[in-house]
């Protein structure tokens, strides 16, 4: 995902809302002054999550747990700040029924309800979880800030019993950015894909939405750009932005102004439905973690953004060693368009995960996104879920949201040895946290069950740190099976980018983080 380009200015500006106090060097014709210092990495101090509307479904229950874990920028007396509140719903055309009345009996987000925050957290190391089973609770817009900021985690899982939509859906609420890649998304008939764009700032954001299919950009509806209000929450059904169905496509969101979070909501028919997470930024290496052992269908969907064809040689690291999936050794992706692979019931009983590198005998490297979608169950009683490759975890990850029965952690080392330490935190109701160290040898995925929380209650929060080795890549299932169907989310587990890089200065320009001097 892009990044906005900042000015010198604005660079500087930026550093000190992070770190507090920024500095620039300027130049310096004294020979005698003190040779440059080397960069620093600091725990940031302020950080954004958005969470998408959970559902409109009338039977279900969505869980909201947040936390950040203990470490850098956790010590000390600093006091911080950690909350959601309600996003404005500016269209308010979704059908959902007014449930303003009897608003004070309720648990949970309410729209009308912007004063009081949302598991609002009061110390690292502990998690705090709300719950809701109204079918207007809202998107959420938040801030973490001083030591409650590095690392900061808020889960969604919303369960939904039966109607349109029914199974599990989960996602990690997402930081606001100006560009995010769909792999897996879809226009087909059998699919309700809705992508839910949410704006953290005051001032409205104007987002390009563009769809690509096995031919390439599939011809849009229009080409106006969708309006999203300053802290405002749109939802956009995908098969109104063209009239093509594709069964297996790939959605772009960029916003030409502004920024914002973006999710795809995803309803099969047939399959369930879950959040589809946007894919690690195009990239000539991809990783997707953590297929299940019981897995009975795994479909592969890339896209290859650049002016190149992607050539990929496709692995399977399962928990002895990497393979060749058989028949699917190789992918070639066309420049611009979308392919996919179907792998069957690849893991064959074992946990996995694919891992593509580019051909080396297919001429020069391409970036490409990449998502799997997992199916588990059969006939009627299939559920699925979306895995989006993902970034390597450089220090730590975070799963907030675990209950006392079904996560199942999945790590993988696709290179080279390495060693992780997963912590357990405290329960919402207690406890106290249980750390357990892992050997994953290279070449495979490791799935165990996690620790959990020695005497306590409620849900608890799963924190992975690379300690040494190579590099590492994770993902959390959720598993809870309700009347035989075997619902389950996945989400991967990026780096929670905690901590930053700050270059030395060797002239204080004194910015703070209110802006003053």
């Amino acid at each position: 995902m892009n990044r906005t380009t900042l000015s010198l200015i604005g660079a500087a500006t930026a550093l000190a809302a992070i770190t507090g106090v920024a500095s620039l060097t300027a130049g310096s014709s004294d020979d005698t002054a003190p040779a440059a210092k080397a960069a620093t990495r600091l725990p940031v101090e302020r950080s954004t999550l958005l969470c998408p509307t959970p559902t409109s479904s009338d039977v279900s229950t969505t869980t909201y747990t947040a936390f950040t874990p203990k470490g850098a920028g956790t010590q000390g007396t600093k006091k911080g700040t950690a909350g959601l509140l309600p996003a404005q719903d500016p269209q308010d055309d979704s059908g959902q029924e007014d449930t303003q009345k009897d608003q004070k009996d309720q648990k949970g987000p309410q729209k009308d309800t912007a004063s009081k925050p949302v598991v609002p957290l009061k110390e690292p190391g502990k998690p705090v979880t709300a719950e809701t089973d109204r079918s207007d609770a809202p998107a959420l817009i938040g801030t973490a800030n001083g030591p409650l900021a590095p690392g900061w985690t808020v889960q969604q899982t919303t369960t939904v019993d039966a109607g349109t939509g029914r199974g599990m859906l989960g996602t990690a609420c997402t930081a606001p950015d100006t560009d995010f890649w769909f792999p897996g998304a879809s226009t087909a008939k059998d699919r309700q894909d809705y992508v839910h764009l949410t704006n953290p700032d005051d001032t409205a954001a104007e987002v390009d939405l563009k769809l690509y299919g096995e031919n390439g950009r599939l011809k849009p509806s229009t080409d106006d750009a969708i309006t999203v209000p300053g802290r405002s929450t749109v939802p956009v059904l995908l098969s109104t932005l063209t009239d093509v169905q594709a069964a297996d496509a790939t959605l772009r969101v960029s916003a030409r102004s502004g920024r914002v979070g973006a999710t795809v909501q995803a309803v099969d028919q047939s399959f369930g439905s879950d959040w589809l997470p946007a894919s690690a930024e195009p990239s000539t290496s991809l990783v997707l973690p953590g297929i299940p052992k019981d897995a009975t269908s795994a479909r592969l969907v890339v896209f290859a953004p650049g002016s190149d064809d992607a050539d990929l040689k496709v692995r399977l690291a399962g928990s002895s060693s990497s393979i060749t999936p058989a028949g699917h050794e190789s992918l070639h992706v066309k420049s611009g368009m979308t392919a996919w692979a179907d792998f069957g019931d690849v893991t064959k009983g074992e946990p996995g995960s694919l891992v593509l590198t580019p051909d080396a005998g297919e001429g020069r490297a391409a970036p490409v996104v990449a998502a799997l979608r997992v199916t588990r169950g059969k006939g009627s009683s299939q559920e699925t879920a979306f895995i989006p490759a993902t970034t390597s975890i450089e220090r730590s990850a975070t799963a907030a949201d675990n209950r006392a029965k079904g996560s199942t952690l999945s790590l993988v080392a696709p290179s080279g040895s390495a060693k992780v330490r997963v912590t357990a935190s405290a329960g919402s109701g207690g406890g106290s946290p249980v750390t357990k160290t892992y050997d994953v040898k290279g070449g495979t995925t490791q799935a165990v069950e996690p620790p959990h929380p020695a005497s306590g209650k409620g849900g608890y929060a799963l924190t992975v740190e690379r300690i040494s080795g190579g590099p590492v890549y994770a993902s959390r299932m959720l598993a809870l099976p309700q009347g035989g169907i075997p619902m389950f989310t996945i989400q991967s587990l990026p780096d929670d980018r905690g901590m930053v890089t700050v270059p030395a200065a060797r002239q204080d320009l004194s910015l703070l983080n209110d802006g003053k001097q």
